[in-house]
C-alpha cells in the first residue's frame, strides 16, 4: 500500500517548516492540503509559500485555478490521488480537514450535475415519499431526509444503478498514511495569529483584498471576508482584525476536534525544541516499516 505522510495544524503553527525540513530529507514532494492556497492571487492572506521558500522541493497544486473558478472537494480528490499515484514520497501539507480526509480515505465523490428534468417529475412527492421509493432500490443508503437535493441525487443514482450505500465506506483508508498534528497551547496561538496579521498587513495583505474587492471577486475566508466588511465600511480596521483573530481561533479549535476524531494523529508539540527530530523519527520508522 502507498504511504502518504501528512502534516496538518492551525496556522502559525510551523507546518510549512518544518514540511521543508523533513522534505529535504526524505527527498518527498509536497501537496497542498488547504483549499485557499488551491487559488491565484490569494497570497498573503493565505500565508501561501513563496518560490524561494520552496528549498527546490517540488510542490504541488498551489495556484491551480482562478479566484473565480470552483476548485470542489471533488477536483481535490481527484488531483491528490493522482498525485499519489506518481510520487514516491508524497506529503501533504495543509489544514483543510475534509479535502484531505477525501482525498485520502474511501470517500466517493461525483461531479455534480443537476439534473433538472427528473427534479421536476418528482415536484410534487414529498421528501418522505421519495425517501421511501429510495428504500426500495437501495435499503442501505444513509441520505438526510431534510436534504431534498442530496435525496433526490440519491434516488436518481439508485435508479441508474449506482446505489449510493455501495459507495459510502468513508472510514476506509486508501493508503498507508502517517498523520502528524502540530499543536499549540492556546495562548501561544493567539499570540502567534496577532503577530501574523500583522505582518500579512505589513506585506499588503489589504491591497490583495482590495484588487479582488475591485473585480467583485468573493472569498469566503477568514481574513478575506472580514477586510471586504472593513472595506465595505461596515468594520474599522481594528474591528477587522480583531474578529479575524477571533475566527482563526474558533476555526483552530474545531481543527484540533475534527482531526483527532476524525484522523487520529500523532500530536507533537509544535514549539517543543526536538520537533524536527521527533518528527524525523516517526517519518523514517514510518518509511522503513515492511521494506
Amino acid at each position: 500500500m502507498k504511504k502518504v505522510i501528512v502534516i496538518v495544524g492551525p496556522t502559525a503553527s510551523g507546518k510549512t517548516k518544518l514540511s521543508i525540513l523533513l522534505g529535504k530529507k526524505i527527498n518527498a514532494e509536497i501537496i497542498n492540503g488547504d483549499s485557499v492556497q488551491i487559488y491565484q492571487g490569494l497570497d498573503i492572506g493565505s500565508a501561501k509559500i513563496k518560490e524561494n521558500e520552496k528549498q527546490g522541493i517540488p510542490h504541488h497544486l498551489f495556484d491551480v485555478a482562478e479566484p473565480n473558478q470552483s476548485y470542489t472537494v471533488y477536483h481535490f480528490q481527484k488531483d491528490v490521488r493522482q498525485l499519489i499515484e506518481k510520487i514516491k514520497y508524497p506529503m501533504i501539507v495543509g489544514g483543510t480537514g475534509l479535502y484531505i480526509k477525501a482525498a485520502l480515505y474511501n470517500y466517493e465523490f461525483i461531479e455534480s450535475h443537476r439534473n433538472s428534468d427528473f427534479e421536476l417529475k418528482l415536484q410534487d412527492e414529498s421528501n418522505e415519499q421519495i425517501y421511501t421509493k429510495l428504500l426500495n432500490l437501495d435499503p442501505n443508503v444513509k441520505v438526510d431526509l431534510n436534504n431534498r437535493r442530496r435525496l433526490i441525487r440519491a434516488y436518481e443514482q439508485a435508479i441508474l444503478g449506482e446505489p449510493r450505500s455501495s459507495k459510502q465506506k468513508k472510514d476506509e483508508l486508501l493508503y498507508d498514511v502517517l498523520i502528524i498534528y502540530l499543536d499549540l497551547d492556546r495562548s501561544i496561538l493567539e499570540k502567534r495569529l496577532h503577530e501574523r496579521l500583522d505582518q500579512q498587513i505589513a506585506k499588503g495583505f489589504i491591497d490583495e483584498v482590495k484588487s479582488l474587492h475591485q473585480k467583485k471577486i468573493i472569498i469566503n475566508a477568514i481574513g478575506y471576508r472580514e477586510l471586504y466588511a472593513y472595506l465595505d465600511g461596515k468594520y474599522t480596521l481594528e474591528e477587522a482584525k480583531e474578529e479575524i483573530i477571533k475566527s482563526s481561533k474558533k476555526l483552530a479549535k474545531k481543527q484540533k476536534t475534527w482531526f483527532k476524531n476524525q484522523m487520529h494523529p500523532v500530536m507533537l508539540n509544535a514549539l517543543s525544541p526536538t520537533l524536527y527530530e521527533d518528527a524525523l523519527k516517526l517519518v523514517l520508522e514510518f518509511l522503513e516499516e515492511d521494506e
